[in-house]
This record gives C-alpha cells, sequence and structure tokens, in this order.
C-alpha cells in the first residue's frame, strides 16, 4: 500500500515536472531563484518546488505603436509625432533581467530620441525627411536596447500632427502653388500653340514659294520648248522648200497669197515690195486684158479698197476711178498704199 502511494507521489510530481516549450518561444528558468537556463522549444524536464519558469520570451517580430509625442521643431513648432518601432528578442536572458520593464523603456527612449532628432530640424525638413529621422532613431534605438537583448529591426514615423493654424497655413500654400503650376501650365500650352501655328503658316508659305516656283519654271519651259518646236518646224519647212527646188514664179505666188491676207485686214497703209508691186502691176494688166480682173484676189482687194475710197469725202474724183494700188518707183525699194 505504501508503495502505490509512493508510485502515485512520484507520478504526480513527474506530470508536474514536464513542460511543453511552443516554436518560436523561449522559457528562462531559474533554479532556487537563480538563473539556470534558458528552454527552446520542445518537451523539458523540470525539477518540482526547486525550478520555476521565471519568463516566457517570445522570439517573434514585435510591433510597438507607441502614442503621439509632443515635439518642438527648431524653428520653434509645436507638433506631435507617434512612431511605430519593430523589434525583436535577440536575448531572453538580457531581456529578463537587463531592465524592469524593457517595453516601456523602449517608449520612453523612443520619445527621448525622437526629440533630440526632431529639436535640430525646422518644420519643413521634419516634413521632407521622414526617413532620415527613421534611420537615426533606428541606429540610436538599436545601440541604446543591446543590453536589454531587443533587436529593434525598423523604425517609422506613423503620423505628424501639426497645430492647426500650421495645416490650415500649409493648405494655403498648397493650393498657391498649384496655381501657379497651372498657370505655368498654360501659359506653356499657349505657346506650344503659338509656335506651332507659327510654324505651320511658315511651312505653308514656303510650299506655296516652292510651288510657284516650280510653276513659273515650268511654264517657262513650255513656252521656250514651244518657240523652240516653232524655230524648228520653220526651218524644217524652209529646208524642204530648198530641197524640192522652188522656182522663181512658185515664190511670186506666195508673195502675192501674202498680200491677199493683207488686203483683207484693216490696215490704211500697206508696205509691198517693189519686186512684189511690180509683178501685181503685170498680173492685173495680164489680168485686165483677158477679162478676169473681178476674179483675182488683187483686183478683188482694189475693188473692195475702191469703194472704202469712193465714200471717202476727202478723196477727189480723178481719184475714185483711179485703181488702189500705186507702185513705187524705180528708185524706191517699198511701195505704201
Amino acid at each position: 500500500m505504501v508503495l502505490i502511494i509512493f508510485a502515485v507521489i512520484v507520478f504526480i510530481l513527474l506530470c508536474t515536472g514536464l513542460r511543453v516549450v511552443p516554436q518560436s518561444n523561449v522559457y528562462v528558468i531559474e533554479r532556487l531563484g537563480k538563473y539556470n537556463r534558458n528552454m527552446d522549444a520542445g518537451l523539458h524536464l523540470m525539477i518540482p518546488f526547486i525550478e520555476k519558469v521565471r519568463r516566457r520570451v517570445t522570439l517573434k517580430e514585435q510591433v510597438a505603436d507607441f502614442p503621439p509625442q509632443g515635439v518642438i521643431t527648431k524653428d520653434n513648432v509645436g507638433m506631435k509625432i507617434d512612431t511605430v518601432v519593430y523589434f525583436k528578442i535577440a536575448d531572453p536572458k538580457l531581456f529578463t533581467y537587463g531592465a524592469e520593464n524593457p517595453i516601456m523603456a523602449l517608449e520612453n527612449l523612443t520619445a527621448t530620441t525622437l526629440r533630440n532628432i526632431v529639436g535640430g530640424m525646422e518644420l519643413d525638413q521634419t516634413l521632407t525627411s521622414r526617413d532620415e529621422i527613421n534611420g537615426r532613431m533606428q541606429g540610436t534605438l538599436d545601440e541604446a536596447t543591446d543590453p536589454w537583448g531587443i533587436k529593434v529591426n525598423r523604425v517609422e514615423l506613423k503620423n505628424i500632427l501639426p497645430p492647426e493654424n500650421i495645416q490650415q497655413s500649409m493648405e494655403k500654400q498648397m493650393k498657391a502653388e498649384r496655381d501657379r503650376r497651372e498657370t505655368l501650365l498654360e501659359a506653356e500650352g499657349h505657346k506650344a500653340a503659338a509656335v506651332t501655328r507659327a510654324e505651320g503658316d511658315k511651312t505653308a508659305m514656303v510650299l506655296k514659294a516652292e510651288a510657284e516656283r516650280d510653276a513659273a519654271i515650268a511654264r517657262a519651259k513650255g513656252q521656250a520648248e514651244s518657240i523652240r518646236l516653232v524655230y524648228e518646224a520653220e526651218a524644217k519647212g524652209i529646208e524642204m522648200l530648198k530641197n524640192a527646188g522652188m522656182d522663181e514664179s512658185v515664190l511670186m505666188l506666195k508673195k502675192l497669197d501674202a498680200l491677199k491676207s493683207l488686203g483683207d485686214g484693216r490696215a490704211t497703209k500697206i508696205v509691198v515690195p517693189t519686186d512684189l508691186a511690180g509683178a501685181a502691176s503685170d498680173l492685173t494688166f495680164k489680168t485686165e486684158m483677158l477679162g478676169f480682173g473681178n476674179n483675182t484676189a488683187v483686183d478683188g482687194s482694189a475693188k473692195t479698197t475702191a469703194k472704202a475710197s469712193k465714200n471717202d469725202v476727202c478723196c477727189n474724183d480723178s481719184e475714185k476711178s483711179a485703181t488702189t494700188l500705186h507702185f513705187a518707183s524705180e528708185h524706191e525699194d517699198n511701195e505704201v498704199f
């Protein structure tokens, strides 16, 4: 019976001394009030009534969100800044015995460090230098918390809350800056549009001038080509007449044909070469002798001229009956009607 009771007591003591440590946790064990060891994750056996768990420490990264702290900048602007500290426990023994309340100590250390850093900056620099403030605070806190077994990984400024009047001034300044940018953008847009229109007009004028120049060149070339073709045709005609062996009689008929064309016009004076005048006189004489005076071109022209002279008040009776053609003397080269 005594053995059974003893066995039950031993079993109860063994069950009391068994400890299961979860993952990412460490138990700090004291024996008779003195630090003995750390229990890592797993099953462990403790001596009842002699050893006890002094602190259960987690090795996970922790986040400490501290309330806003009042700070004053270099230009005497009071504001409130709340910070967030990311840390983990690197040494459970130091974390247990290094400070009475390590988290509270970390909060106070964060507030004092923040005041020291922001106190050396102006308001605008504080608002635009978050990364610099975060880096400086992280380095200072990490070094200061080493005796407490804490490793500070990162520090972030969560909010920066300047006074209400400062916020209103900042909003007005921001609005003025946006209005200035809008005005500049509109001016640049108008400038770009005017430059584009001017360049377009310039290009159009240049293209128009080039088109007019090309058209003038084309017209000049066309006229030159036309004149060249006319002279080439005349030269070929003369060459063909020369090759055909034309005699004096054919040339005389050509001259009389030209004289007919001149007689049909409105000219009051016609200059006739001497040889053509002689030929016309001889031809007129022959046609009158044969009775064909009304069928010749020269006589027809003479009748037309005679009718015109008949109605002229400045002409006398002897001139009305005379022929219209008057031929030059032998000493003159040309004759005038």
